[in-house]
Parts: C-alpha cells; structure tokens; sequence
C-alpha cells in the first residue's frame, strides 16, 4: 500500500498500527495522522531504536497491508 492510500485510510489503520507498536499513544496516532516520518520518529521515540531500524520496520509493516 502506497502512503497516500495509508494518509487516507489513517483512521482504519490505526488499529492494525497499534496492534504493530503498542507503545504509540493514541495522542501519538493523532499527530501523526498518516505521516510516514511521523510514524518513524514516534517509533524511534517510543522504542529508544535508530531511524533506519524505525523506518525498516513501518516499511516491513506497508508492506504487509492489503
């Protein structure tokens, strides 16, 4: 799934995100609204790990979806 289509989709996927990194707030999914850097610099915050860690997971995640 291409970010513009996950942008559009936030609402309905914050579920599956949660279900992903159970750290993220929902206060976190609110400011990151479908933000692809967003989502990594939460990841990153939340989790204590590198960008390119953060990134190769929410790329691993994209990849996943339907």
């Amino acid at each position: 799934m291409n970010w513009q289509r996950i942008e559009g989709n936030w609402k309905q996927l914050t579920g599956n995100v949660k279900e992903q990194w159970g750290k993220l707030t929902d206060d976190d999914l609110t400011r990151i609204n479908g933000k692809q850097e967003q989502l990594v610099g939460r990841i990153q915050e939340r989790y204590g790990i590198a960008k390119e860690e953060a990134e190769k997971q929410v790329n691993s995640w994209t990849s996943r979806l339907p």
